[in-house]
């Protein structure tokens, strides 16, 4: 008889692999974050990816779809310091709960869109909302997480939203062609109160977590930016996120127009490249804690920008899955170093929630600048000439990285 193992039991083996990265007392902290942040970003991935199809259906050009998703940027941008300073001093708890109920309604909103400008709008709003629980979570991870395993826990943590990422837009994909739009837009709603359920009833109290049960000083933002390291990971993670921008906005525009693909095959094509850099997540984060960081940083990064370039002479529906793959490929490897690098530095300064927040806002931007030049690039030359938009992006960022830890590695010798 074949003995059935629950998820919860393949990440409890995950933690003894990892010898004990998460002591016993902050498992059930982690495992709750891990499955709320999993259904929440399972609900916006099976939406994300149906959006451009959705906006230019209703006669939104290249910049507007760029503006569907740089609205989401704009918002969360301006407001990711506010929240992860403030969960620094308050707690993490409070603003967790809060942004997962205001996901859970604006994933209902979205059901009685009718236009591209309310998209554009429920987007900012979806984006002030995400503010208050991406750097607030992965915070949190960092203050659970030991010393010399911070790639390891964040690698393991990552598999949540990696995975959620790939899930959700097949999902998306299949419950379109099956149901419709609208079905999709009720299903993240539905996935964003699960998330929200978790995280109120499983979540200890504020006067259980390290953030906000301490006196101590918030470290003045001017430390914090002055630290190479910090300059450094914070280029580098804006223009991957930079590149994810233009792949999520225009290649299920691309794979519809040029190749008349169907919405499930969109949704692989989507899903494929970050299943493939969430595989890597555990492994690469293992690998993260016993090899030199900057090595990993740097191969993702060409890797990445080799990704980003093929689209442009893609002819077939394989020629992209190939594309997407040593996209994922190259995040899987980068992307665990960089916030491992992130945790380290949080608990240096003293600011984990600071420090997380700076990370999210290289994503927002990241996400809005590219966007919003692959959108310029669709308009005033040609969709096929929004991907070589990226692989510039995602070249010079890798080089900007190899310079300022060249000139940290010096100002430390």
């Amino acid at each position: 008889m074949t003995r059935k193992i629950s998820i919860s039991q393949i990440l409890t083996q995950l933690f003894n692999n990892g010898k004990g990265v998460i002591p016993t007392d902050h498992k059930s902290v982690f495992v709750t974050l891990f499955f709320a942040i999993f259904t929440t970003v399972t609900g916006v991935g099976i939406v994300v990816p149906l959006l451009p199809v959705y906006a230019n259906d209703l006669g939104a050009t290249g910049i507007y779809v760029g503006l569907i998703f740089g609205s989401f940027s704009i918002s969360r941008t301006f407001l990711l310091p506010l929240f992860g300073r403030l969960s620094d001093k308050k707690g993490r708890k409070p603003f967790i709960v809060a942004g997962l109920f205001a996901y859970t309604l604006i994933s209902i909103a979205f059901v009685f869109s009718e236009n591209v400008e309310t998209l554009i709008i429920l987007r900012f709003i979806q984006g002030a909302a995400s503010a208050m629980i991406m750097p607030v979570v992965q915070a949190y991870v960092g203050e659970i997480t030991p010393t010399g395993q911070e790639g390891y826990s964040m690698g393991l943590f990552n598999l949540s939203m990696f995975l959620s990422l790939s899930l959700g837009p097949l999902m998306g994909g299949v419950i379109k062609d099956i149901f419709s739009l609208d079905a999709a837009f009720i299903c993240m709603g539905a996935l964003s109160a699960v998330g929200l359920v978790l995280c109120i009833f499983l979540l200890p109290p504020v006067s259980s977590e390290k953030a906000g049960n301490t006196d101590k000083q918030i470290v003045p933002w001017l430390n914090i930016l002055r630290d190479r390291t910090i300059i450094s990971i914070f280029i580098f993670r804006y223009s991957y996120v930079a590149c994810i921008g233009v792949i999520w906005c225009f290649l299920p525009l691309f794979a519809n127009i040029e190749f008349g693909l169907s919405g499930s095959l969109t949704g692989v094509l989507v899903m494929f490249g970050v299943f493939v850099s969430g595989l890597l997540q555990i492994p690469m984060g293992w690998v993260a804690d016993r090899v030199d960081k900057n090595i990993m940083i740097i191969t993702g990064g060409i890797l990445s920008t080799i990704g980003m370039i093929l689209p442009y002479w893609s002819s077939s529906f394989s020629d992209l899955i190939v594309a997407v793959t040593i996209f994922g490929i190259g995040g899987g490897i980068s992307m665990p170093a960089i916030m491992a690098y992130a945790v380290i530095k949080g608990d240096e300064k003293k600011a984990m929630g600071s420090v997380m927040s700076i990370m999210t806002i290289a994503h927002s931007l990241g996400m809005l600048t590219g966007s919003m030049a692959a959108g310029l690039a669709m308009d005033f030359l040609s969709l096929r000439l929004s991907f070589p938009c990226g692989t510039l992006i995602m070249l010079i960022g890798t080089f900007i990285f190899w310079v300022k830890e060249r000139e940290s590695v010096r100002g430390s010798s």
